[in-house]
């Protein structure tokens, strides 16, 4: 059984920054690609990044600049390194491993971007 266990988010002020860490369990974790999705209330959830096996990044357009997703094989941990954040970005933010058919979600984290 694949676990994904997300952590690091809570209230920040707008332009402070977060790391996001998810920790992967039951699986070779080098193999999949691990992605954040987003999801605000009210709203679909969103692809914010994606890192491949082989360390291949993508970002949304609105977080390009500000977000870096990174991974540790060895710790089997993703990253999302939040800077300069808005209001905006305020959601649960949710760990995704994928593989082939293979999809894996954590719980979510809360994100709130507030003054």
């Amino acid at each position: 059984q694949v676990q994904l266990v997300e952590s690091g988010g809570g209230l920040v002020q707008p332009g402070g920054s977060l790391r996001l860490a998810c920790t992967a369990s039951g699986t070779i974790f080098g193999l999949f690609g691990m992605n954040w999705y987003r999801q605000a209330p009210g709203k679909q959830r969103e692809l914010v990044a994606g890192i491949s096996s082989t360390e291949n990044t993508n970002y949304a357009d609105s977080v390009k600049g500000r977000f870096t997703i990174s991974r540790d094989n060895a710790k089997s941990t993703v990253y999302l390194q939040m800077n300069s954040l808005k209001p905006e970005d305020t959601a649960v933010y949710y760990c995704n491993a994928a593989l082939y058919e293979y999809d894996y979600w954590g719980q979510g984290t809360q994100v709130t971007v507030s003054s």
